[in-house]
């Protein structure tokens, strides 16, 4: 079974690993970065100038050029279509009640910045305390409870900017 992996160079050109294999090629490692490169009786000369390998993305030098490559297995491809990423930002905006409570405190203001994980509430529910934190860096924007407040599950108790 061929593992079919997606090329994206320089963010706009994207290639098909399958097409790019296609033909007679041979491939021979100079060295720990420098690869000779014979395709369809043409010459490259390739070397990996930098390897961020966790996301994928590689600086490449091929004949002189220098090319950004970030390579996409068939997996990567499912999870951004399916709007998942590994490496996206939280877009959170508001904290909801995950269950319903007793607002025992308010860590917070509005206004405040905050960081991520940083505690901003605690709830009271089923007789535990739970300390709800922020999941992202920002800035209150506004806090829909009070001291004392019982809450349902669901409701939004703080929102960010």
């Amino acid at each position: 079974m061929n593992k079919t992996y997606q090329l994206k160079v320089n963010a706009d050109t994207v290639f098909e690993s399958e097409d790019l294999l296609q033909g007679d090629i041979n491939v021979s490692r100079v060295n720990e970065s420098t690869y000779h490169v014979l395709k369809n009786n043409r010459s490259y000369d390739v070397e990996i100038l930098e390897n961020h390998f966790t996301d994928k993305n590689y600086t490449v030098n091929v004949n002189g050029n220098n090319y950004s490559v970030n390579i996409q297995t068939e997996l990567d491809k499912l999870i951004n279509q399916l709007g998942f990423s590994l490496n996206s930002t939280k877009q959170v905006n508001s904290i909801k009640a995950p269950m319903p409570g007793l607002i025992l405190d308010i860590l917070v203001t509005v206004g405040q910045e905050v960081a991520e994980n940083d505690n901003l509430l605690i709830l009271e529910a089923m007789k535990m305390e739970n300390n709800l934190s922020s999941p992202r860096a920002g800035i209150i924007k506004s806090i829909n409870v009070t001291k004392g407040a019982t809450v349902d599950k669901g409701l939004v108790l703080i929102e960010f900017e």
